[in-house]
């Protein structure tokens, strides 16, 4: 039996009496009769009895609608689960309802833009002109709106002007390049573009308006295109068709009020899109009525959001994280929005931020840690964060040392909450719980309502062992569709090949006898070698443990008449020279921490691993090309962070090819 790792935080008596998840608990008891005791018989309840509990978050959170449900749920089955048909609601509305105008809504800042407040009488009046106007330009329920935006106060304005009228919203992230953009926005044929004439990261401007051209005559479809200076107070607009400035748009609104239209349970609310590292992304339509429940329950009883509290997460209009954020509207507390470069000019920006706005609950990613770790950053040295209560991390498993460096730098008394979800679902639904105990290494446990479960290959659930991440319930925020997969083909072959009627996630997960769970990496990823099984985050926590190393990615590729050939790929400190004795160092460390038969049969230095802009890393489209696969079929540049980092693959892959060595 494993050992039981070390309880770092457990929240004291006042902390589980003030959360929401306890007055829930209690609410039930009084109106349901619902009596239980620990976390996991309230779980357990929760994914059980689907319809009750779907029913009593309705209620316990008070969802407006203007016509009732018929029932709960029409159909269990999955694919195709119908949540509360009959009904007609707006996600908006709970947004802007039952608010004190005079009650900051949200910070923002950026390279460009001091921290600055914004009420919600000011966020009311700014979503009640671009709705207006978006109404103006003939935009009506049904109509995609996309947006080239950062994550500044106008995107937020703008999303939410969307949903009040029932258009549907899309967005990337400014750095993404033509065909990136194209590949994701072309797909669902929008009418209206909003854009930046630039940006600033790391202290650099970047003019888009060549780039904004290019995407006017790649969509045909446009109509309109509205164009915020950003980088220039007073955008140039030559040579774009059809194009208006931000400021003269939003005059054309009249004086009508912000109102709601009334939608159906799964009318479209955004489009989100997978990662798009091979083939043509995934075009997620998600429902207003599956994403206010789900953003109602994460963000109340799981992320414990209260009036007091300033929610931030770092991340770009392009990753999932920021609608979740944006979520944070829904409840008493506010939300901090952040653009620029997270390192610029020093690993520090952001804890410096996290100082100045105040915030409460800092969200990040797993690699951000692992960058502060390396970088010997220690954020309270020189800085007030007294008001700092919870660290949420996300986008790839925090290790072991992760959870250490949180506690040793931030102090005992801080929440570490590390999650595991996806863009699919928009949400976590294993991570954070503010009434259990942290252990070291582990996520705290599953979401209410996500009967999340690690299966074997045969379909046997399996506790205190890795297995893939199944969920084997429907959840009202998974996708109602993808855009123009008219059949449903591509949608089950995303999720329900595997196991027929189960969603299968792509992760290996472990649950504990504890009701924990330990997220292992990609279940594609994984390396199998001589029957012995890991994730490639076991891997890289070993080989991250030197100092020597900043990040890695390693592979495991077919060669016939072997058991295959697994090189690792480092990315060395300055200063630091991959010799024999460093590569000795590696191969120990791996043979010790992981297996002897995960020992690379090569370590090579890299400048950089290639991972996506949301920071997740790509072995599976590496491994394809070091295979001998193009590149460009492999994955689409233009997703990656950094697309200079596939260089050194290629041009081993072409040595390979040439020598006769390449992968099978």
């Amino acid at each position: 039996m494993k050992p039981v790792p070390p309880i770092l935080w457990q929240p004291d008596a006042a902390r589980i009496e003030r959360a929401t998840i306890t007055r829930y608990a209690r609410w039930l008891a009084e109106t349901r009769g619902l009596e239980t005791g620990a976390y996991e018989e309230l779980w357990e309840w929760s994914t059980t009895e689907l319809e009750a509990f779907w029913a009593s978050l309705w209620d316990f959170f008070d969802v407006q609608a203007s016509e009732p449900f018929e029932r709960v749920l029409g159909s269990r089955s999955m694919p195709g689960a119908q949540w509360f048909p009959g009904t007609r609601l707006n996600y908006a509305e709970h947004v802007f309802r039952r608010r004190d105008p005079s009650r900051v809504a949200l910070r923002h800042a950026s390279e460009l833009r001091p921290l600055t407040e914004t009420s919600w009488g000011e966020l009311s009046e700014a979503t009640r002109r671009c709705a207006a106007a978006l109404r103006a330009a003939g935009i009506v329920p049904g109509d995609r709106v996309v947006a080239y935006l950062p994550n500044i106060l106008e995107a937020t304005v703008a999303f939410h002007a969307c949903a009040s009228i029932g258009a549907t919203w899309s967005s990337c992230s400014p750095d993404f390049g033509v065909r990136s953009v194209v590949d994701r926005f072309a797909q669902i044929e929008p009418r209206l573009l909003l854009t930046i004439d630039g940006y600033r990261y790391g202290g650099r401007d970047h003019d888009r308006l060549d780039v904004v051209r290019s995407l006017q005559r790649a969509m045909p479809t446009l109509e309109r295109t509205i164009v915020l200076g950003y980088l220039d107070p007073d955008p140039r607009l030559d040579g774009l068709d059809r194009a208006t400035s931000w400021a003269d748009f939003v005059a054309e609104a009249g004086d009508e009020p912000l109102s709601f239209a009334q939608l159906p349970f799964d009318h479209p609310l955004w489009v989100l899109y997978s990662s798009g590292t091979t083939g043509l992304p995934k075009a997620i339509v998600h429902g207003h009525g599956g994403i206010l429940l789900e953003l109602l329950k994460k963000l109340h009883l799981h992320v414990d959001a209260q009036a007091e509290d300033r929610l931030f997460w770092f991340t770009t209009t392009g990753w999932m994280m920021w609608n979740f954020l944006n979520g944070g509207l829904l409840t008493e507390g506010s939300i901090v929005l952040y653009d620029g470069n997270p390192g610029h000019p020093g690993l520090g920006t952001l804890w410096d931020l996290a100082e100045e706005a105040g915030i409460t609950c800092f969200g990040t990613s797993a690699s951000y840690v692992a960058a502060c770790m390396k970088d010997g950053i220690s954020p309270r040295r020189g800085r007030d964060l007294s008001r700092l209560a919870a660290i949420g991390s996300t986008g790839s498993p925090l290790s072991p040392e992760g959870f250490d460096w949180v506690y040793r730098e931030l102090g005992p008394d801080v929440w570490l909450f590390s999650t595991s979800g996806g863009t699919d679902l928009c949400t976590a639904f294993v991570g954070g719980v503010p009434t259990v105990p942290v252990y070291r290494g582990e996520l705290q446990a599953r979401a209410l309502g996500a009967r999340v479960e690690a299966w074997a290959p045969d379909g046997v659930s399996v506790v205190g062992e890795v297995g893939e991440l199944v969920i084997t319930e429907p959840m009202p925020s998974m996708p109602v569709r993808f855009w123009g997969d008219d059949d449903g083909s591509r949608y089950r072959a995303s999720y329900f090949d595997t196991f027929p009627g189960v969603w299968r996630h792509g992760d290996w997960i472990e649950i504990t006898d504890r009701g924990t769970a330990i997220i292992t990496g990609r279940s594609d990823a994984t390396i199998n070698r001589g029957g012995i099984r890991m994730g490639t985050a076991e891997i890289y926590r070993a080989v991250l443990s030197l100092d020597e190393i900043v990040d890695a990615l390693v592979v495991d590729l077919p060669r016939e008449g072997t058991q295959g050939y697994m090189p690792l790929f480092v990315v060395l400190r300055p200063g630091t020279a991959l010799d024999d004795e460093l590569v000795a160092r590696i191969r120990v460390r791996i043979r010790e921490d992981c297996s002897p038969r995960h020992v690379p049969d090569e370590v090579r230095a890299v400048p950089a691993v290639p991972r996506t802009l949301s920071g997740k890393v790509l072995e599976v489209p590496v491994k394809r090309i070091l295979a001998g696969e193009p590149a460009d079929r492999a994955l689409s540049r233009d997703s990656l962070a950094d697309p200079d980092a596939l260089r050194p693959f290629e041009a081993l892959a072409a040595e390979w090819q040439g020598s006769g060595t390449a992968g099978a």
